[in-house]
């Protein structure tokens, strides 16, 4: 029993040796092969981040990233999200959108249809300035309901869409800067059709004329040619200026004056 015992007891100290001895208390070749080891596995880690993180694999993140964020406004529209027509089958009628910028760049704006063929705006597109609005008209053309069903009151299944695109100042507005920089486009809005009934007045019908009436001012003044503000035209060309016509008189009295004297 006595040496059964003493044999356990020396196993058992040998044991805890064993666990005592841990790679790190070693020194010399072990503990640097480790290390070097350790270096290795951490070096190539980082080399597969590096080699990992190619430009199609950022570009992709930040697509992604630009697609879950929301979008900043460029474009202010009232109306926000629908665009009323009063309701009369058969017959081209009117609607009505102020689109204000309230970036601090110029931006462009441009519509877009699903029915071009009995839709279209005026102005199609165009440039605002920093803080400039102005009023767009959209004709429509109402068809016949089918069935003698009743559309009034309900939406439609046209759709408008309103693009943005920052653009420098003082460049000219052409369709095509949307396709150039397609990249860089912005969906402000997509607007629904909705129809009020014309012989009813409600809040939106009263809104709708009023915006209407300014749009139908606005485009009168731009009509109306400038203001001239230089020579007067008389006559077949001839150039009548204020220091030529004092002088003129001067010299006709001035002749009258000498043949009353001569006299």
């Amino acid at each position: 029993m006595a040496i059964l015992e003493e044999k356990s007891g020396s196993d058992a100290n040998g044991k805890v040796w064993n666990l005592c001895r841990m790679p790190f208390w070693q020194t010399g070749n072990g503990s640097s092969s480790s290390s070097q080891r350790l270096h290795a596995t951490h070096g190539q880690g980082l080399q597969q981040n590096v080699e990992g993180s190619n430009p199609q694999h950022s570009t992709s993140v930040s697509s992604v990233a630009k697609a879950i964020l929301p979008t900043r406004r460029r474009l202010r529209l009232d109306p926000g999200s629908k665009l009323y027509f009063p309701y009369e089958p058969g017959k081209q009628v009117r609607s009505a959108i102020r689109i204000k910028n309230t970036s601090k760049s110029h931006v462009a704006f441009k519509f877009q249809t699903t029915a071009p063929k009995s839709c279209f705006m005026r102005p199609p597109g165009g440039i605002l300035a920093p803080g400039e609005s102005l009023i767009a008209t959209v004709f429509k053309f109402v068809e016949h309901p089918e069935n003698n069903e009743k559309h009034s009151d309900q939406k439609s299944k046209v759709k408008f869409k309103i693009m943005s695109l920052k653009v420098k100042e003082g460049m000219d507005y052409v369709p095509e800067l949307f396709d150039e920089q397609r990249d860089q486009v912005a969906i402000e809005q997509i607007l629904r059709v909705v129809f009020l009934d014309a012989e009813r007045p409600c809040p939106a019908m009263e809104k709708l004329k009023r915006q209407l009436a300014e749009a139908e001012a606005a485009l009168e003044s731009r009509k109306k040619p400038p203001e001239d503000t230089g020579p007067r035209i008389v006559g077949e060309g001839l150039v009548i200026d204020e220091w030529k016509e004092r002088r003129e008189r001067y010299l006709a009295r001035q002749q009258v004056e000498g043949v009353v004297d001569s006299v």
